[in-house]
């Protein structure tokens, strides 16, 4: 079940149909990310792809010598452009590919434009997604609801980018749902239908273990995303920005110019598969070592790399050394910028408070040191405000509550009223009415044991006591043990039914 793979598959096989010859991959906004994060624009020149363009672009030239391969999400906007287009072709032979299933309606209408006989196929290939890893896509969407029900395009985009994703993977699950959602029954529910509506397309080989889909709202662990994560991809993510596999680093003070956009990408770059999961302390270790044995071929670089800034220091002299490798490069400054905006916004101690809220049991401390950080100044606004949001789930309705002063608190720091008014809504997000889930349980105190991960100079020892949800929703179901009176079936729940 390896989704990167699936689409670069998909996307080798569009350029193989075309045969022999020079060629233009013609895409629209969201297929133009969902083939960057799996191909590398070198990679798709060495198939004979010489151009790039969008399809909504009005400023395109004519290249009869070239042939066009269309890879569009089946929308009516990109059916309309694909009209226009063939009505006055621009290249020799269009070979046409949509990311999803495409009406039978808009393919006459394509027929019918094609007059001049430029098209030689067109297919659904099921790549309506973003593939960041191999076992993890996204569908770039922000604001998916209104209150709690969905907002219709995107229950519509959400619907065809997981039924895309069981098609690129050959899979016809058995489908369970978060019972105290409504979103996640509604969102069930659409994807069954579209699997009944085209069951010929979901008519895969079954297998001894059938597949199945769990759909989960977020609602019911507000506390996972509130936390500073100390993993590499999730700090990137979460310190940095990762768009695409794209990091913005063009406001990190001194940058190169050859590093103000940097890709990350496991796929292309094996120090970053290797350290997805790394925690801090072993990336920044990881770089140290990988360094010392490129230092080890340089018989003048006898330096000591003690720490980050080191690292640093030493890639900025060795310009040679950036030649050969600009993946170093490129991690020993994202490494460099984490560590300086840890320091900086103090997030060990920070995230020291943030893993009592989220694990202890312990009102008393838990007040004093949210207090005590707010009254910080170098404690960022924002995460200022996500512990008062943590303590405000994690003591919603404990009798000795300091809340409301916390909140003046946010008020005495400068925090404006639009952030301020997050701490209640993150509650009527994902407290304790909303919950299915016993989220908050009086036990955590007793079960919970502090786990310190390994750092080196420069990279302090923090906790990592918090599991997510998901990790115990996971292993009840690995088990068997979810409960159905929680996360019903939808429509027959065995093989045999089905």
């Amino acid at each position: 079940m390896n989704l990167t793979l699936a689409v670069k598959q998909y996307i080798s096989k569009m350029i193989e149909n075309s045969g022999p010859g020079m060629k233009v991959l013609l895409m629209d906004k969201e297929t133009t990310s969902i083939v960057s994060v799996v191909y590398t624009q070198s990679e798709i020149l060495q198939k004979e792809v010489y151009l790039f363009e969008r399809i909504d672009s009005q400023n395109r030239d004519s290249m009869k010598h070239l042939k066009a391969i269309c890879f569009l999400r089946p929308t009516k906007e990109n059916v309309e452009h694909l009209i226009q287009e063939l009505r006055k072709p621009k290249y020799s032979v269009y070979f046409i590919y949509f990311s999803n299933v495409i009406s039978k309606s808009e393919i006459k209408a394509l027929a019918e434009a094609d007059e001049q006989e430029v098209v030689a196929e067109v297919q659904e290939f099921y790549g309506d997604f973003i593939a960041v890893n191999p076992h993890l896509f996204s569908l770039n969407l922000q604001g998916v609801a209104r209150g709690r029900s969905w907002e219709p395009t995107m229950l519509s985009r959400c619907t065809q980018g997981l039924t895309s994703v069981l098609l690129a993977l050959k899979k016809c699950p058995m489908i369970r749902y978060q019972l105290s959602s409504d979103m996640s029954k509604r969102l069930a529910e659409t994807v069954k239908q579209i699997i009944t509506k085209e069951y010929e397309l979901f008519d895969f080989r079954k297998t001894e273990v059938p597949p199945l889909l769990l759909i989960l709202d977020r609602s019911d662990d507000a506390i996972t995303p509130l936390l500073n994560q100390w993993t590499y991809q999730a700090m990137v993510h979460e310190l940095l920005g990762l768009n695409n596999n794209r990091i913005d680093l063009s406001r990190v003070p001194g940058i190169n110019k050859d590093l103000r956009e940097v890709v990350l990408s496991a796929e292309h770059d094996e120090f970053y598969a290797n350290n997805l999961y790394m925690n801090f302390g072993e990336i920044g270790t990881n770089i140290k070592n990988l360094m010392e044995d490129f230092q080890k071929k340089k018989p003048k670089g006898q330096q000591k790399l003690e720490s980050i800034s080191d690292m640093k220091a030493f890639v900025d002299n060795y310009p040679q050394f950036k030649k050969m490798s600009g993946t170093v490069s490129k991690h020993v400054t994202v490494v460099g910028e984490l560590s300086r905006l840890v320091a900086e916004r103090q997030l060990m101690e920070v995230s020291e408070v943030e893993q009592e809220l989220a694990c202890q049991n312990d009102h008393s401390n838990a007040q004093q040191n949210v207090r005590r950080l707010l009254q910080n100044p170098r404690v960022a606004e924002l995460d200022a405000i996500r512990l008062v949001m943590l303590y405000a789930l994690r003591y919603e309705r404990h009798s000795s509550s300091i809340l409301p002063s916390l909140m003046e608190e946010l008020s005495r720091r400068g925090v404006s009223e639009r952030y301020r008014r997050m701490v209640q809504s993150v509650v009527e997000y994902g407290g304790k009415r909303i919950r299915g889930s016993d989220l908050i349980s009086p036990t955590d105190a007793v079960a919970i044991t502090k786990q310190f991960f390994k750092g080196f100079k420069g990279v302090e020892n923090v906790y990592t006591q918090h599991q997510p949800l998901l990790h115990d929703t996971l292993d009840q179901l690995i088990k068997g043990r979810l409960k159905d009176s929680q996360f019903p079936y939808l429509g027959p729940n065995s093989l045999r039914d089905r």
